[in-house]
């Protein structure tokens, strides 16, 4: 069957996407750098939050090294298709974005770090891709689940936007919505560069500090 479409960076409708399955697509049962259960579940005090910055590979790699962070997953939202392969999002007919979803301790790591590390870790400014990696699943997006993390990813938005500017770089194209449902990925792609220590990872950041916390 041919998933491919020739306009990959273009989103699909919703009448044009792939029609996906019912059930859950198999994925890892041990997260392989904690060691611990491959979980979406939030416990007790915790919060969740997801980032899309390009392949998932380099990004979940950035989040996991963060102390405070309980669970990485990465996985696929902001499309139509329900549960879909890795292969159906690269086709360009899911509609869904390449996301870590991160389940963190706030009392131990802030919303404002994890932005702070979203905003250097990619470049916001190139729309539906990053470097190398063209499709609308490499699009930037933050993906909130309170008010507070809305306001504050706004707000951030902002401060390095002006960052930007001043460093020579276009207009943020980051889409900032609420969390959509989350689809997790295959197996092999869970901790990929844990599992692949020599993986390609094309995510290299912009070298642009944002002062996150300072005034937002």
């Amino acid at each position: 069957m041919m998933f491919f479409q020739s306009k990959k960076a273009e989103m699909v409708t919703e009448a044009d996407a792939l029609p996906g399955r019912a059930s859950p697509i198999p994925t890892a049962g041990t997260h392989h750098v904690f060691g611990t259960p491959l979980s979406n579940d939030v416990p007790e005090r915790m919060e969740e939050t997801m980032f899309g910055m390009g392949c998932f590979w380099g990004v979940e790699r950035m989040f996991w090294a963060m102390p405070g962070v309980h669970m990485t997953l990465v996985g696929y939202a902001g499309g139509y298709t329900p549960n879909p392969t890795y292969e159906e999002v690269c086709s360009g007919r899911t509609g869904h974005n390449e996301i870590v979803r991160v389940i963190y301790d706030p009392t131990k790591v802030t919303y404002d770090d994890l932005l702070r590390v979203f905003w250097e870790g990619h470049d916001p400014t190139q729309g539906m891709r990053q470097g190398n990696d063209v499709g609308t699943q490499y699009r930037s997006g933050i993906y909130t689940y309170s008010d507070a993390q809305m306001q504050a990813a706004k707000a951030s938005e902002k401060v390095f936007a002006k960052r930007l500017r001043d460093a020579g770089y276009g207009a943020i194209t980051t889409e900032i919505v609420e969390a959509p449902t989350f689809y997790m990925a295959e197996d092999y792609h869970q901790q990929y560069l844990s599992k692949n220590p020599a993986g390609y990872c094309g995510i290299g950041g912009t070298g642009v500090t944002c002062p996150i916390g300072v005034g937002v």
